[in-house]
């Protein structure tokens, strides 16, 4: 009997199945599960490291995996590819995370432009330079 030998890492977890064969002999089969391996961070971009990738299409392709093209900003990588739903997850939470803080400066920005839009608004009646016949 020849027996095959595989040197998975340490983070992985070893299964052992019995199966009989039509025959009536036996085997083992040994899997090893690698999702306890680190997963890829998929708005890292592995060309660059920019941090910016971004979802360009994604559709679920089955139960547990979802098809997504991703792009990077600085460097034009793209790729598509089959995630597993937990990596797709984490990324969904990492866009939210991102959308969250874009939003948040653009209230502040916001918020700095209308505070100078008053200001000089206040200085141009004080100045003289705006009437009631102006509005």
């Amino acid at each position: 009997m020849q027996e095959f030998e595989h040197s998975p890492g340490p983070d992985h977890k070893r299964h052992v199945r019995t199966v009989q064969l039509p025959s009536g002999k036996t085997i083992e089969v040994i899997s090893f599960d690698a999702s306890t391996a680190p997963q890829r961070e998929l708005h890292r971009c592995p060309e660059c490291a920019g941090d910016l990738v971004y979802p360009i299409a994604w559709e679920q392709s089955d139960d547990t995996h979802w098809a997504v093209s991703l792009r990077c900003p600085n460097c034009e990588w793209a790729v598509t590819d089959l995630f597993e739903d937990t990596v797709i997850q984490e990324f969904d939470e990492t866009l939210d995370r991102g959308t969250e803080s874009l939003l948040e400066d653009y209230r502040q920005l916001s918020r700095a432009n209308m505070e100078e839009d008053v200001e000089r608004f206040a200085g141009a009646i004080a100045a003289g330079h705006v009437l009631p016949e102006d509005f």
